[in-house]
């Protein structure tokens, strides 16, 4: 659509601002010999950002891959150890069909506080023909009341079926905390009692095949879903990606209410 508005006066232009992340877009627009390309490094701009938030950003992200690319604007590929890719991600568009189950996946942070990671929360549903779908992305850092309060919420709001919430950190805690905002929910507590290669591959898989969706953009979950490899700590987004689609998708004979220790 931008290139059909450039069709009128002798030499039409048009300025294109972003974050540069590696989608097949951005990589097409870069490449186009029509295309002049100026980069500019969150340092640069300093003076128009508030301390605070530069020191943070800066704190957090700095000195790591991702860091390259939101403060000095680098396009980076996929990382060639990574499970999934960018081409696996499929962007749903139309009208969502009916959903049989929708789930909220939680993958609660240890500690709270300003440096704690953040909790992950995932939305997700399957439909009558075995898809998944990724519907949001609600992750929040917080203490565990105001996580709570957000699982909660997006069970509310997407009709969920339950949360299914990992307890490695918190045990009995992690179920208390939710019950806490509401307690007629209903709640699944999940065990990682293998590594997350074992628990990831197969949902990586079922991407591969092309059975699941993400119903709108979530940058963050797909950053984390193509930068993380075995070995490396895995992000909370991606640990409440799969333990949702996994609960959807790998063990849908187990549908009865309480703790279920699964790999």
């Amino acid at each position: 659509m931008l290139l059909f508005g450039l069709r009128l006066g002798n030499d039409p232009r048009a300025v294109v601002t972003t974050t540069p992340r590696p989608t097949k877009e951005i990589k097409g627009l870069i490449a186009d010999p029509t295309t002049h390309v100026t980069t500019g490094a969150t340092y640069e701009n300093r003076e128009n950002l508030a301390e605070a938030f530069f020191e943070q950003i800066i704190r957090k992200y700095e000195g790591t891959r991702l860091g390259r690319q939101e403060l000095l604007a680098e396009i980076l590929d996929d990382n060639p150890g990574a499970l999934w890719n960018r081409g696996m991600i499929q962007i749903f568009t139309g009208e969502l069909p009916a959903l049989v189950r929708v789930v909220v996946g939680v993958d609660p942070a240890a500690t709270s506080g300003e440096d704690a990671d953040e909790t992950g929360i995932i939305v997700a549903g399957i439909a009558h023909n075995g898809n998944g779908f990724i519907l949001d992305d609600k992750t929040v850092r917080g203490t565990p009341y105001e996580w709570g309060r957000e699982a909660v919420a997006a069970y509310h709001k997407y009709h969920a079926d339950r949360i299914v919430a990992e307890t490695n950190n918190g045990g009995e805690m992690v179920e208390m905390t939710i019950r806490t905002v509401d307690a007629r929910v209903a709640y699944k507590a999940v065990h990682a009692s293998r590594g997350k290669l074992i628990r990831a591959e197969p949902i990586a898989a079922l991407y591969e095949q092309g059975r699941i969706y993400h119903v709108g953009s979530f940058p963050a979950l797909e950053d984390e879903l193509c930068q993380w490899e075995p070995g490396m700590e895995s992000p909370d987004r991606l640990d409440a990606c799969v333990w949702a689609l996994s609960e959807l998708m790998l063990e849908p004979e187990r549908k009865k209410p309480g703790a279920v220790k699964y790999a």
